[in-house]
């Protein structure tokens, strides 16, 4: 129970994060509707699944290269990666992003023009999603976090759970995206400056909280 309730928290955590995707997803479910919020959403779930991937083998690469009380330095790695993550939140000052603007300047950056043919749409909307969370430095840094809380919450180094775990996060992250989406309208009047400033602290303070976990169960 105890790595499901891990799983579920940054799933909920990651879905928070005010970046450039949350008030994309919120803009275009209100401009354009909750199926192309959606689509887009498929393409950033996608860019992660990349992510996750790549994480997942360097993690994999780390932890073959470590044995018996080594292994130990795996675990305060990942825990590193966690609070680093975090003080980089913590101290992030916040904008409030213009959600249709960046889809605007993403289209003019790849070329990404839209057609009279919704279904064609539906697909650019998917690539708009990709390229735009995939652009996002930090995406693969808290993928780094997570996958190394992955590895060590799972049993015996099992992948069984590893993947288990994963799929808690991804699936719980998707759900709170879906609830963002189809209330944009009342959430987006809600966001402001101050809102996104303590929405910061609390992410920053939570992986921080995970971090430090990590080190000091491997020190005590």
């Amino acid at each position: 129970m105890d790595m499901v309730f891990h799983a579920f928290s940054i799933g909920l955590i990651l879905s928070l994060i005010p970046g450039p995707v949350f008030f994309v997803l919120l803009e275009n479910s209100i401009t354009k509707g909750i199926r192309s919020a959606l689509a887009i959403d498929f393409g950033v779930i996608l860019s992660d699944v990349f992510y996750i991937l790549l994480s997942v083998l360097f993690v994999e690469q780390i932890n073959s290269l470590l044995s018996g009380k080594n292994k130990e330095l795996f675990d305060i790695l990942g825990g590193l990666i966690f609070i680093a993550f975090g003080i980089v939140n913590l101290f992030k000052q916040s904008k409030i992003h213009n959600g249709d603007q960046e889809l605007e300047e993403l289209s003019e950056k790849y070329h990404l023009s839209e057609s009279n043919d919704p279904k064609k749409n539906f697909g650019l909307m998917i690539a708009k999603g990709f390229l735009l969370n995939f652009a996002n430095p930090l995406v693969i840094f808290y993928w780094l976090s997570v996958v190394s809380l992955a590895k060590r919450e799972s049993l015996d180094g099992s992948n069984f759970y590893l993947f288990l775990f994963l799929v808690i996060i991804i699936t719980t992250f998707i759900c709170f995206d879906i609830i963002k989406i189809v209330t944009a309208k009342k959430i987006r009047n809600l966001v402001t400056f101050k809102l996104l400033n303590l929405l910061n602290k609390f992410i920053g303070s939570v992986f921080i909280g995970f971090g430090l976990f990590f080190i000091f169960r491997v020190i005590f």
